[in-house]
């Protein structure tokens, strides 16, 4: 359903958004590597559920 990939878009740009400002607050270099890391595996798993 389209319902479900909007909902799941809009997951994915809140943790971004979360995790955006979690680095520009902390700036620690371990940390952004972390949410790097983090953000590039949600947009992996978003991107297998969209085209199953």
């Amino acid at each position: 359903m389209w319902t479900d990939r909007l909902f799941a878009a809009l997951a994915l740009i809140a943790l971004i958004a979360f995790l955006g400002i979690l680095v520009v607050y902390v700036m620690r270099i371990d940390l952004a590597v972390v949410v790097g890391v983090v953000i590039i595996l949600a947009a992996y798993d978003f991107y297998r559920e969209l085209t199953a």
